[in-house]
């Protein structure tokens, strides 16, 4: 085991700041870290044994036990649940004979719950040994189950191949992506690629940054921060060396809108993230790829390599002299935590993801210290079609203070749940008419960390202004009971998600989960409820005063 984990951290240099990378080689090889592993890695790269430990222990996909020959983590999301996840769940029990968190006797079947895979559009699903299988049903499971024991591998599993490019050799994915297209559209408008990248490098780096500034856009993570602005205080910084990162881990319950541009149309994020490495005039581009999406590395792998072939990426891009510019894809290993910038370039330096105080901000110290951009992958891709079709022509689009459109990835109780690109400022009301949803409830906007809104705001606009959204929009019928189906999976997802930094999310959730679980038994009193009202204002405050959860 020793050379073999000495060659892979060789393959990385000795480097330490790619811990992750080594770290997940090291489980594919053996479906998990051993401690002699662990003490190798520390030798090698010149670190106590507990530091290599607390990266180990902060992610969800890294283990120091085999998980099974056939490791299956089932999403336990809120619309996981709604979809029948919990019968999924007992008729993976009945069939292996191994209770969740646990695996068989005779190691060949690991059952695991896992918060989110982004593909809640089509549940209930599950990553099998990496693989998506999605809409499972019980009589699915039973053909796994006996697949699992005859020996079978998992790809030759796998239903009908999905749709668009999910079909694809280097994909063969179950995936659908469900994509509904909606007028007045710029993500989805089609485009040779390096169109917008030759006209970016026909001007200079400043004229790309004020056609951004001038445009309006602003991040599409949720924060709404303003992309031109970014970019325009890195390169101020002055750094000898900066870094350009795409934030791919769209770790938020219901969203997984990305997943379709990654699978669709990735040419267009790279030309993107090309785009914003020629504003900032670095050399460097990184794709943080979430853990669950892994299934789509090889084939991102191979659209980067024709780009080089085709001299969109690499040295002297399309004969520009001093433009020289590559993407690499680190992989994450599941935090929802690494959705935050600072949180996500500490994972990318080998660290737990754990956000950093600020200032400093990434774009004067972030990866390496050095000055860097993190946008996501719907910004990047934006501002593709900015460059096109130019600032003006996007700032037409929307409303005043939230130009363009928006990628919405709607699910729960709708006809058809999916991606949608709408223009800002669409009422929730013809969002639910566009998604055929009836006797809703509530929506909840932006995932458990947004805003649960009734029916009497559904006139209310998606909108920076009004209601900003990362986009997930989980659709939630009447006959749900919002508390027990909703809250308590979301209070669930926080503790289990809590990097426990701050005592307010690392106690508090806790708490306050405690006290509504007491409510729900029927033993609260009123003291009970308004301690909940307070207790959840004070977090909502002490949110305030620490960097946003997500970006």
């Amino acid at each position: 085991m020793k050379d073999k984990v000495q060659n892979i951290i060789s393959d990385y240099q000795h480097d330490k700041t790619r811990l992750m990378d080594i770290l997940i080689d090291i489980q594919e090889a053996y479906k998990c870290i051993p401690d002699e592993a662990v003490e190798t890695i520390a030798g090698q790269l010149n670190m106590s044994k507990v530091d290599v430990e607390q990266t180990l222990s902060f992610y969800h996909f890294f283990t120091t036990e085999p998980t099974g020959k056939y490791t299956v983590y089932l999403n336990d999301s809120v619309v996981a649940k709604m979809m029948g996840r919990d019968e999924i769940a007992k008729a993976f029990e009945e069939e292996a004979d191994v209770k969740f968190g646990s695996v068989s006797s005779d190691g060949m079947i690991g059952l695991f719950d896992t918060a989110d895979i982004g593909m809640n559009d089509q549940e209930p699903a599950a990553l099998i040994n990496g693989i998506p299988f999605t809409s499972l049903t019980a009589a699915k499971v039973k053909e796994l189950v006996s697949s699992f024991n005859a020996g079978k591998d998992v790809k030759d599993m796998l239903g009908p191949m999905g749709d668009g490019k999910n079909a694809d050799d280097r994909i063969r994915s179950m995936v659908n992506n469900n994509c509904y297209k909606k007028t007045g559209s710029v993500i989805c408008l089609e485009s040779p690629t390096a169109t917008a990248l030759r006209r970016a490098l026909s001007i200079t780096r400043e004229a790309v940054i004020e056609t951004m500034k001038r445009s309006n856009l602003r991040g599409r993570g949720g924060a709404g921060f303003p992309a031109g602005l970014k970019w325009e205080f890195c390169r101020r910084s002055n750094g000898d060396v900066s870094y350009l990162v795409c934030n791919a881990d769209e770790g938020e319950p219901g969203t997984f809108k990305e997943r379709v541009i990654l699978t669709e149309m990735p040419e267009q994020l790279f030309e993107g993230m090309a785009i914003a490495g020629y504003a900032i005039d670095t050399s460097e581009g990184i794709l943080y790829l979430r853990a669950e999406y892994i299934y789509l590395k090889e084939y991102l792998e191979s659209v980067l390599q024709k780009m080089r072939d085709d001299n969109f990426l690499g040295k002297k891009i399309l004969g520009k002299e001093n433009f020289n510019f590559d993407i690499r894809i680190q992989m994450g290993a599941g935090a929802y935590v690494c959705g935050e910038e600072s949180a996500l370039i500490e994972s990318m330096e080998g660290k737990r993801g754990e956000p950093r105080n600020r200032p400093p901000f990434p774009v004067q110290s972030g990866y390496r210290d050095k000055p860097t951009v993190v946008n996501n992958v719907e910004t990047l891709s934006t501002a593709v079609k900015i460059l096109l079709y130019g600032s003006d022509w996007f700032k037409a689009i929307g409303t005043a203070e939230s130009a363009g459109t928006k990628l919405l990835s709607v699910s729960g109780d709708c006809r058809q749940p999916g991606v949608y690109e709408v223009e800002y400022g669409m009422t929730i009301k013809d969002m639910l008419e566009m998604v055929g949803a009836e006797s809703v409830q509530a929506v909840q906007v932006g995932g458990p960390s947004g805003t649960c809104i009734n029916e009497g705001m559904f006139d209310r606009r998606i909108s920076f202004e009004d209601l900003p959204t990362g986009g997930a929009m989980i659709v939630i019928g009447k006959d749900r009971d919002l508390l027990k189906e909703v809250v308590l999976n979301y209070m669930d997802f926080f503790i289990e998600e809590s990097c426990s930094s701050c005592a307010p999310c690392r106690s508090l959730t806790v708490i306050l989960k405690n006290k509504l679980i007491k409510l729900l038994n029927g033993f609260g009193t009123k003291a009970d409820i308004d301690e909940l009202y307070n207790w959840g204002q004070y977090m909502k405050q002490a949110n305030r005063r620490l960097p946003p959860t997500r970006y």
